[in-house]
């Protein structure tokens, strides 16, 4: 019986360390409006939690902080964002090569946009605008890959808007890659009737298809390794059962109830403040593993628990897609993408934890040893989790 205990602990120092991982960094996002008229601008947009040795473990930064920034406190800020940003984007004009934007700093809302409600998240944006030289062939960023082990990677996102329309194409960088050539030929001067407009507007297949691997991707990372409470919340319906039914039930319905918040809030249709949505995110982790505890099996009543639990992690996850898309094919690709990430995500962390313990045949043993205390670092976890985001 011994020999079960220290496996029954294998969460303790995974759960350890998740208690500092509550709210995973925004990516860094960088636009590009450019006109007929040769006239440009660049807009990047940083969390000022980048900074810090561990962003993870601080809060956003909220409306009424950002307003009480005195001028000379936001002229520090941008030279630190400006030096954060030269160790992360290089930004390329073809056939000059590279450029370094000189920002002009100021507080938005995550996702762009006013400042409007007190717990509205505040980032920084800077702008940098200029005249575009005669000849330009193209505009792209390069997502630097990072020299320091200690330094958080980040995606990039790269936006861009032609003669005020957004370009269909986008793409979300990880260190070290490139993006698409943005075609500028014939920005610098007024276009030609018959192509007005039309440069850069439209996306083939193998553009969709870009954007649908790197959405997946981030999907995935933002389950593992980046969205812990999450993840905690899959281990919850796990250890409910270890059965293929009842899990296959609970995750379909997870899934399903997800899904449907995260492209409504993702289109704007919905919106919920973080100070909501995270902290009840935290107590569905604590609501699932007490109910492992108390209740030895699983019945169908679970899944209205899951499903409405599932609506509010599906707004928690509309934060990988703060960024509104005016395009609906990219977005609708960019969203399936997304999802099918966080499915896969998913399905990974319930292969590990079912390769973790399917050697345990005793269900009597493997509630003793495994379901009890796991649910109870779970809860305990998610409770420090409650505190953290509504008190803290």
């Amino acid at each position: 019986m011994k020999s079960f205990i220290p496996r029954s602990l294998f969460l303790l120092p995974f759960l350890l360390a998740v208690v500092a991982e509550g709210h995973p960094v925004p990516d860094v996002l960088v636009r590009s409006y450019f006109t007929s008229s040769g006239e440009a601008e660049i807009r990047v947009e940083v969390d000022p939690r980048s900074f810090e040795a561990h962003p993870e473990e601080h809060e956003y930064l909220e409306k009424s902080a950002a307003e009480s920034v005195d001028k000379t406190a936001l002229e520090t800020m941008g030279q630190t964002a400006s030096s954060f940003l030269a160790g992360r984007v290089r930004f390329l004009l073809e056939p000059i090569g590279e450029v370094k934007p000189e920002f002009v700093w100021s507080f938005a809302k995550l996702g762009d946009g006013p400042l409007e409600n007190p717990d509205d998240p505040a980032v920084l944006v800077g702008s940098w605008k200029t005249q575009m030289p005669q000849g330009l062939a193209g505009f792209r960023i390069e997502s630097i890959t990072l020299t320091d082990p200690a330094a958080i990677p980040m995606n990039v996102v790269f936006l861009n808007h032609l003669d005020g329309k957004q370009v269909e194409r986008y793409a979300v960088l990880f260190p070290g890659e490139k993006s698409f050539l943005l075609d500028l030929t014939g920005l610098a001067a007024p276009l030609p009737a018959a192509t007005e407009g039309a440069v850069g507007q439209t996306a083939d297949s193998g553009d969709l298809a870009a954007v649908f691997k790197s959405e997946v991707k981030r999907g995935f990372l933002h389950v593992l390794p980046l969205g812990l409470d999450h993840v905690l919340f899959v281990l919850g319906l796990f250890l409910m059962s270890r059965k293929w039914k009842p899990l296959i039930f609970q995750v379909t319905t997870f899934t399903l109830a997800h899904t449907i918040t995260l492209w409504m809030a993702s289109a704007g249709w919905v919106k919920l403040s973080p100070g909501v949505v995270e902290p009840v995110i935290a107590a569905s982790i604590v609501f699932v593993a007490v109910e492992n505890i108390v209740r030895r099996d699983y019945s169908h009543w679970r899944l209205l628990v899951v499903f409405i639990f599932g609506l509010i992690h599906g707004l928690g996850f509309a934060g990988v897609m703060s960024t509104r898309l005016d395009s609906t094919s990219s977005l609708v690709v960019g969203l399936l993408g997304i999802n099918i990430g966080v499915e896969l995500g998913q399905l990974a962390v319930i292969a590990i934890a079912f390769a973790a313990t399917f050697w345990i045949s005793s269900q009597e043993k493997y509630r003793k040893f495994v379901v009890v205390p796991g649910s109870i670092l779970i809860a305990l976890a998610g409770v420090w989790w409650v505190v953290e985001r509504t008190l803290l």
